[in-house]
């Protein structure tokens, strides 16, 4: 009842942790212990690096292999130096999703310039200008329609596989589906048709 509880940690156990917090502490016995004016030396780090202009090169050269870096990660799809906005398991199978479809939004910027060329060419009294802004305004219904169902489906295909949709994913992909193939960063990785599972 008065006894000492098995618990409680010895006095042999306390004298031998001390020993051991010592030992990882600093120099044991035997050795010198270093003056106060040598150990704040040592921690000191310059505010300014003593030779600058080797200083600014050096991150020059780091900011331009990261650059290098980030560029070829556009190209393959190396998941480690892509941009922020384009890293992750979600986007990469936007990325794949959007690029197995065929995209109406692609050729809204070719539709675009055609009208506008047409627009010079044509007078503006003629009755064909009106034909040709009417069909530019199909053509932006038709894509309006075009990202509207490829989000509603990207949406789906992404809580099946994933659970739940990460914020701006799906407007990553309604974005991405608007450029022409060929100028899209990251370069796409699938075919046509090559739907990611």
């Amino acid at each position: 009842m008065f006894g000492r509880k098995k618990e409680e940690p010895s006095a042999q156990d306390s004298v031998d942790q001390l020993a051991a917090d010592a030992a990882a502490q600093g120099p044991g016995k035997g050795a010198p212990t270093p003056k106060r004016k040598d150990q704040e030396a040592a921690r000191k780090r310059p505010l300014v690096p003593s030779d600058r202009k080797a200083s600014k090169e050096a991150e020059r050269v780091a900011i331009q292999d990261q650059r290098q870096k980030m560029r070829q990660a556009l190209d393959t799809g190396d998941e480690r130096f892509l941009p922020l906005r384009d890293k992750g398991p979600q986007k990469r199978f936007t990325r794949d999703f959007v690029d197995a479809r065929f995209n109406l939004g692609e050729y809204l910027m070719f539709g675009a310039l055609a009208f506008v060329v047409v627009s010079f060419v044509i007078p503006q009294s003629s009755d064909a200008l009106t034909y040709v802004l009417i069909g530019f305004w199909v053509m932006f219904l038709a894509v309006f329609v075009d990202v509207f169902i490829l989000s509603r489906k990207l949406r789906k295909a992404l809580t099946q596989k994933f659970g739940d949709v990460e914020r701006g994913t799906v407007w990553y992909g309604s974005m991405r589906s608007l450029q022409f193939r060929k100028l899209r960063l990251p370069k796409p990785l699938v075919k046509r048709g090559e739907y990611p599972s």
